[in-house]
């Protein structure tokens, strides 16, 4: 990747973390005054989301800095990990607002309250719809753009939105209309078992990112291929692969010609991290080359027994 792509995406990222920082301000005090005209439970779950929203925005504008940063002499892998840091802390508040809204809704059926002001909160929850889906449209060409998972987990968020947005609408349609009360209390309660499940599956990537989880095995098996094809390459052993935060790492033992010059194995060596960037760009990749039919102890083995003890 040029420096110059490189510049480009750490901007949309910024513009695009920044737009999210600021919706999330706006809809936050807009329906906060919601909140105080209706009364509604349904309402106030989604101000809640929104000061959420406003937490993770926050975090993500912080990491998706921190993670443009290049590699210096002690981070020599980069930054991009603080995106993970960043979606792991959004995922305990989501999951902290959520419980929040699920007591207040509980509460809320023992005791219940009376809601008033209803076309207001309609008015102010497709206001945050038409808005919302702008700034997924623009988060979802970033993330496209940059593989970024701060962005993507702050889209994930306002997605959420778009069907807790529309749901609380149809809510206050049915209040409003047919004066079913504890309808608002059980939408709240549905939003907010979303956004706990939501804030595990968040989590869940985000460790899996931390942890140095392997990528895919379609990715691993068009990694294999590709260096299979390269000329002179007789194999392949002790894959390992991990995201860095939007950047992708590669470390290989790559099986040639014992009796190859040192100057031309290295040539060889360095056509297949060519063809590899032709298809990731930007990889990090470690190449250890072996004399084909060299025997040694190997990971893939060590993995293997490991696996069927």
């Amino acid at each position: 990747m040029s420096s110059a792509d490189s510049l480009r995406q750490n901007k949309l990222k910024k513009q695009a973390a920044a737009a999210s920082v600021a919706l999330a301000v706006f809809l936050t005090l807009l329906k906060t005054a919601g909140v105080f005209y209706t009364g509604s439970l349904a309402v106030l779950s989604s101000m809640i989301d929104s000061l959420a929203d406003l937490f993770a925005s926050s975090v993500t504008y912080v990491a998706v800095r921190v993670s443009s940063q290049p590699a210096d002499k002690t981070h020599r892998y980069g930054h991009g990990k603080a995106e993970a840091l960043s979606a792991l802390l959004q995922a305990a508040f989501i999951s902290g607002s959520g419980l929040f809204v699920l007591y207040d809704g509980i509460c809320r059926l023992i005791t219940p309250t009376s809601l008033t002001q209803t076309s207001f909160g309609i008015t102010i929850m497709f206001i945050s719809l038409l808005l919302t889906f702008g700034l997924i449209l623009f988060q979802r060409h970033v993330a496209a753009q940059t593989n970024s998972q701060a962005i993507r987990a702050d889209a994930a968020h306002y997605t959420v939105d778009i069907v807790t947005n529309a749901s609380i609408i149809l809510t206050l349609l049915i209040v409003t209309f047919f004066e079913i009360g504890w309808f608002d209390t059980f939408t709240a309660v549905a939003i907010a078992l979303y956004l706990i499940a939501n804030a595990y599956k968040l989590a869940n990537d985000a460790l899996a990112l931390l942890m140095d989880k392997e990528l895919s095995s379609e990715i691993r098996e068009q990694l294999q291929k590709l260096i299979l094809s390269c000329g002179h390459v007789e194999g392949v052993h002790d894959l390992r692969t991990r995201d860095l935060g939007g950047q992708y790492m590669f470390e290989l033992h790559l099986e040639l010609d014992g009796n190859l010059p040192l100057f031309k194995a290295h040539e060889y060596a360095d056509n297949v991290e060519e063809k590899i960037r032709e298809v990731f760009p930007g990889a990090q990749i470690i190449i250890h080359q072996d004399p084909a039919g060299l025997y040694e102890q190997r990971l893939d083995a060590e993995l293997d027994r490991a696996e069927n003890k």
